[in-house]
């Protein structure tokens, strides 16, 4: 059915560990919380420079704090479970739906699991757009990652979303200094709020 099914001749392997970041996501949640009320936001860089892992220890964080978190994991790499069990900490009132696509995920989530956030790992194709607004027009927030280097990355693959300014946070990441350098923080119309050190 135009679906990949098995791969053949494998003649490398890249394996990643995923690694636990406690206390990183503690710096980020006074530009991402006023009082009460999260702004939805969206974590952004290049491959392999800490948006999962941010992403992760923001869900905790905020778990932490009472917030009911819904997290579509759909490869595993937010809380692998083990027999239903997040082998990372996500927070104790985090529900973790593993293994899901991530648009269908969100929908079940809503209709099940009354978050009050919803967090997603890459967010991209157009059905991932389509299951945003539908978080949104529940009234529920919105964490996710995607990939990029700026405001006109996103632009293209999240037209949008964010001819819509949908999201009123942007932390962008690099690994210039190391993996994880935050570059900039910035609001829905892409002012600074904050600026990596340089």
């Amino acid at each position: 059915d135009g679906k990949i099914r098995t791969l053949k001749q494998i003649n490398a392997l890249n394996i990643r560990i995923a690694k636990e970041q406690r206390g990183w996501g503690e710096v980020f949640l006074p530009y991402l919380l006023d009082g009460e009320r999260f702004f939805h936001t969206l974590i952004v860089s290049p491959p392999g420079c800490g948006k999962t892992t941010l992403l992760r220890d923001l869900i905790r964080c905020l778990s932490e704090r009472k917030w009911a978190m819904g997290v579509v994991d759909e490869r595993g790499e937010i809380a692998p479970l083990r027999d239903g069990v997040p082998q990372m900490d996500v927070g104790p009132c985090t529900d973790v739906l593993e293994g899901c696509p991530k648009a269908k995920g969100m929908v079940m989530l809503l209709r099940s699991m009354s978050p009050d956030i919803i967090a997603v790992d890459e967010l991209g194709a157009r059905e991932d757009i389509t299951a945003v607004y539908e978080v949104l027009h529940c009234g529920v927030g919105l964490m996710a990652t995607a990939h990029g280097h700026s405001f006109s990355d996103l632009e293209r693959r999240l037209k949008p979303l964010m001819q819509e300014r949908v999201f009123e946070r942007y932390i962008f990441l690099s690994g210039r200094s190391g993996t994880g350098t935050l570059e900039a923080i910035m609001d829905k119309n892409g002012g600074i709020i904050s600026k990596g050190a340089d």
